[in-house]
């Protein structure tokens, strides 16, 4: 576990750093919140304990808030890390969406991939038509069913809410990387996890689903869970470092 960490601006978003050590991995990080928002700077804690259990940088990427920008804001933030060598990439609800997508579009271009991916109680088909948004809306009280709604149809635009970048649920999903996910079995969004690992697992992808109690169980175990499969995963060796 490092020590002292340093958090510094860089050009995507602040990066986060162990103090005094070399960094053999660089995670993208891409934060999220129930209201399909956020900024970097809300996923800075989590980024400061990603650093610290595994030693590794996380940048914390900005983005912005409608398809298909934000993607590409995602994609620039990747190169960068990538450049620095191996890299994997995690996101938490709009940002799990945008993971998921960035997988598909590196995999579509055939370029090297993240050595791993780790999805947080994610967004992966913006159809909403999933049951869980039904069947847990009392117990999810993270979520508001309407605002979703709205800030769903103001985040996809013009796209068709089936195009696999923006509803990766709606993807091929052979090719990919590992893919880590987690998700409250209360959450409205749950149903998005589990076929999502249902449907990478028939098509081959090594995948780890973690379903938890609720959000505050979530809370408590995710970290050391990520950690733990991002040092997996982290330490294959399978990505190779793009200079450029």
């Amino acid at each position: 576990m490092a020590g002292e960490i340093h958090v510094e601006e860089g050009p995507f978003g602040p990066e986060v750093r162990p103090e005094g050590a070399a960094v053999e991995q660089t995670v993208l990080y891409l934060h999220g919140d129930p209201r399909l928002a956020g900024t970097p700077q809300d996923a800075l804690p989590t980024a400061r304990a990603l650093a610290r259990h595994t030693g590794y940088a996380v940048v914390c990427a900005r983005y912005r808030l409608r398809f298909p920008e934000a993607l590409e804001d995602i994609y620039a933030a990747w190169e960068h890390c990538h450049r620095q060598g191996p890299a994997a990439v995690a996101g938490k609800r709009l940002g799990g969406a945008l993971a998921a997508g960035l997988l598909l579009r590196l995999r579509d271009e055939g370029a090297a991939p993240p050595s791993c991916a780790v999805l947080s109680s994610p967004v992966l088909d913006f159809t909403l038509d999933a049951s869980s948004l039904l069947l847990n809306a009392a117990a999810d009280r993270t979520v508001d069913a309407e605002a979703l709604t709205v800030r769903a149809a103001a985040y996809a635009g013009p796209t068709p809410r089936t195009h696999p970048l923006l509803s990766p649920l709606h993807g091929n999903l052979h090719g990919l990387p590992p893919i880590q996910l987690h998700a409250a079995g209360t959450e409205m969004l749950l149903d998005d996890t589990l076929s999502l690992a249902t449907r990478a697992a028939h098509s081959g992808v090594e995948v780890d689903m973690r379903i938890y109690e609720d959000s505050s169980a979530q809370g408590l175990r995710q970290l050391e869970a990520t950690a733990a499969f991002l040092r997996t995963w982290c330490s294959t060796g399978l990505v190779t470092p793009h200079r450029g």
